[in-house]
């Protein structure tokens, strides 16, 4: 019976990430790529080097990304990887088949607002599956990893920028450029949304055994405070602390891939916060000027 249930676990996990994959990849190749739309991340270096060198961008895509999986893997472990390994591939084959296709429309606006939507729409579904869609979001992960001072924002940003200025320089056109600039302020608010809703921020209570551990290891990484509240459980009678935490929402799943690593059997409250003041948020009394 757990067998079964895994299997079917697995299934659903999979149709899911394909699912992702199919409007990640009419995003690149219906809209983006035939308009040389270069929207940042390595799916934006597979099309600079596409229109280089006549490869197809799903494959330039898959090239890119085994490298990065590899190393990942010895990093992250075997399941991280293996969803994230087929995304990528999927995702590819997607691409080129779309490639044949053309492109949908040649404005590139409405190329760079619907590509960008569709990218972000697949990306929220194959990250809400257990996946991620490789390339920088790999590249960021081992940066965060090493230097966990950068901020994860920060490093989307810059090179999500790089990619985009290089786009200018090897297509000639500054217009393109700035469409593609578009696609990806486009591309963050709608993943934002799609992954996290519209709510500014989450709060959070941790109830664990090991709430010392989860605490430090969300200071550290999260750079965010923590609040201990003293519990008792009502029928054990046991004491433990009870972790309270307002973060910003970008941050959640960073924080729920900590308590999952140090304590599995945790348990979560999370609600949406729509107003927080305070350092790192609103200022009380400017904020009601």
């Amino acid at each position: 019976m757990k067998k079964r249930k895994a299997a079917a676990g697995i299934l659903y996990r999979c149709l899911w990430i394909t699912a992702g994959a199919a409007v990640y990849s009419a995003g690149i190749g219906l809209f983006l790529d035939p308009n040389q739309l270069a929207p940042g991340g390595v799916s934006g270096l597979a099309i600079i080097l596409s229109y280089l060198t006549k490869i197809r961008t799903g494959t330039w895509f898959f090239l890119f990304n085994i490298p990065l999986v590899a190393i990942a893997f010895f990093k992250f472990g075997f399941k991280f990887i293996i969803s994230t390994f087929y995304a990528v591939a999927v995702i590819s084959w997607f691409t080129n088949l779309f490639s044949v296709i053309g492109a949908v429309t040649v404005n590139p606006l409405l190329a760079a607002l619907a590509g960008s939507t569709l990218v972000a729409v697949g990306m929220g579904i194959i990250f809400k599956a257990g996946a991620t869609t490789g390339g920088s979001d790999i590249i960021v992960k081992l940066l965060r990893n090493k230097f966990r001072h950068l901020k994860t924002g920060n490093i989307f940003l810059m090179t999500d920028a790089l990619i985009v200025t290089l786009s200018g320089l090897v297509f000639g056109d500054l217009d393109k450029a700035l469409y593609a600039g578009i696609a990806v302020i486009v591309n963050a608010v709608v993943l934002d949304v799609v992954l996290y809703g519209r709510d500014e921020a989450k709060m959070v209570f941790v109830i664990s055994d090991h709430s010392g551990s989860i605490a430090g290891a969300v200071l550290q990484e999260l750079e965010v405070g923590v609040t201990f509240l003293h519990g008792e459980g009502a029928y054990t009678g046991t004491k433990k602390d009870v972790i309270l935490c307002v973060l910003k929402k970008q941050q959640y799943p960073e924080l729920e891939e900590i308590v999952k690593r140090t304590d599995p059997a945790a348990f979560l409250i999370v609600s949406s916060a729509g107003e927080i003041y305070g350092e790192g948020y609103k200022d009380i009394y400017s904020e009601k000027i």
